[in-house]
Order: structure tokens, then sequence, then C-alpha cells
């Protein structure tokens, strides 16, 4: 009976240690698992909130308006870059002609002794003053000399004009982005601001996971606007000298042309027997 009852006595003793240790197994996974978990949940929120808060998330959480206002900018932005590119190109084409057009002219004898030249504009110019000066043949031999060289000067002017007109052209889009892209930008933060408010009225908290995301959206806007204007205002302040060359030089062209012009009549002037077969060429 006693050997029954120590058997009996010591299968009580472990069943208790076993669930004492069952026990305190089960509580320091709890405790565990209590630490885990929310940190877990806590990096899982860190990285939805910087997924959110990169530029392309803040553009997928934006109001459909602010969205357009950003495309908008954006495609400004393109236009800009992509005129400062042709237009570069443009710009260094035309004076590498008229360079060269400016030594032609200051190497020839004669207004119908200059060689070809590439420039369309000073081509231009130089047919205006052979034509005017064979239509005025006449009159040059009476001595009348001054009619023809102004409205030769009125002429040259016209196709100066029109030569700047062509290479200005698209420069003032560069002038309207960089005027108007930061004000575009701000009615996109002022919209997205607006919306802000609202969500946080609907939500009833002003903590700063709630305001902070939908103003950092709007901001964005703000700032394709600068990314878009500053860009545009340099290069068109850059064009607009790189223009005053070009009308420089296309300035010295056209004042070439006349001296080439005015030693012609003069020479026609003073002995008319000698040129009237060249003149007469010159005006066909």
């Amino acid at each position: 009976m006693s050997g029954v009852n120590k058997e009996g006595g010591f299968g009580v003793q472990w069943d208790a240690m076993r669930t004492r240790a069952c026990a305190a197994v089960a509580g320091l996974l709890s405790i565990a698992l209590s630490g885990i978990l929310p940190a877990r949940a806590e990096a899982q929120t860190g990285m939805q909130i910087s997924a959110n808060t990169s530029v392309w998330g803040m553009f997928q959480h934006a109001e459909p308006v602010v969205q357009v206002v950003m495309l908008g900018l954006v495609l400004a932005s393109l236009l800009t870059w992509s005129i400062w590119i042709a237009k570069t190109q443009e710009f260094r084409r035309a004076g590498k002609r008229l360079s060269q057009a400016v030594i032609t002219l200051e190497a020839a004898g004669g207004i119908t002794q200059v060689r070809p030249i590439s420039d369309v504009a000073v081509s231009a110019m130089l047919d205006t003053a052979q034509k005017e000066l064979g239509q005025s043949l006449d009159l040059i031999r009476q001595g009348q000399l001054e009619g023809a060289k102004e409205r030769t000067a009125v002429r040259l002017q016209r196709i100066e004009a029109a030569a700047a007109r062509r290479i200005n052209r698209g420069i003032g889009i560069l002038a309207s982005v960089g005027s108007t892209a930061p004000f575009v930008g701000l009615f996109g933060t002022v919209w997205g601001i607006m919306h802000s408010f609202v969500s946080i009225a609907g939500a009833r908290s002003a903590s700063l996971a709630v305001v902070a995301p939908g103003i950092a959206e709007a901001l964005l806007a703000t700032a394709l606007g600068l990314v878009a204007a500053i860009p545009a205002t340099l290069i068109f302040n850059g064009f607009a000298r790189s223009l005053g060359n070009f009308k420089a030089l296309l300035a010295d062209c056209s004042t070439l042309v006349m001296c080439l012009l005015s030693r012609e009549v003069d020479l026609t002037a003073i002995a008319p027997a000698e040129k009237p077969k060249m003149l007469a060429t010159a005006g066909r």
C-alpha cells in the first residue's frame, strides 16, 4: 500500500510540474509574439507610407483635377526641352550660314559678282537688289540715284523682318510656360489642399497621418510647376540673346548688299555706256 501511495504521489507531482512548464512556455511565446507581430505591422505600415509618399504614389493618390494639372505641367516641360533642342540646332546652323554669307559679300567686287550663298534670306536680298537695279536702270542713267537705294533698303528691311519671324517661331511658347506654369501648379496645390481639408472633416481627425499625405500630393503640383517654369525662363532668355546675334548678322549682310548696290549705282551713273549690258542681265 505504501508503494502504491508513493507511485501515485509521484505521478501527481509530475503532472503538476508538466502543467506549470507548459504554462511558462505559453507565457513566453505570448510575450514573444506580442513583440513580433506589432513590429511586423509597423514595418508593413512604414512600407505603405513610404510607397504612398513617393512621387508616383502621390500622383496615384492625388485628386483627378490635380492629376490633370500634373500631367499638363509634365507635358509643358517636355515641350520646353524639345523646343530647346530644335531651336539650338536651328540657331547654330543659321549663324554659320550668315557668317559665311558675310565673308562672301565682303569678298565680292559688285552686286553681280557675288558667289552663290546658301542662306535663303541673304539670297533673297541679293535677288531683290539686282532686280531693283535692273528696273531702275533708266532712272539711274538720268541721275536719279537715291530712289533705287531707298526702294531696295525698304525691301531688305522686310526680308530681315520675315527671317526674324521665321526663326522666332516656337520661342513664344517658352515665355508662356515660364510665366503661367507656377500659377497652374499653384492652382493644383490649392485644389489638393481643399480636398485634404474635406477629408480631415470626414475623418474627424487632424492627426499628421491624415493631414500630411493630401498636402504632400498638393505641393507636388507646385513643385512640377517650378520644374517646368524655371528651365523655360532660362531657355527663353538664352534664345533672346541668340535672336539678337542672328539679327545683327542679318543686318550686316543687308548692309553689305546695300554697299554693293550703292557702288554699282554710282558706277552706272558715272559711266553709263559701259554698264548697260550687265545691268540689263541683272534685271532679268
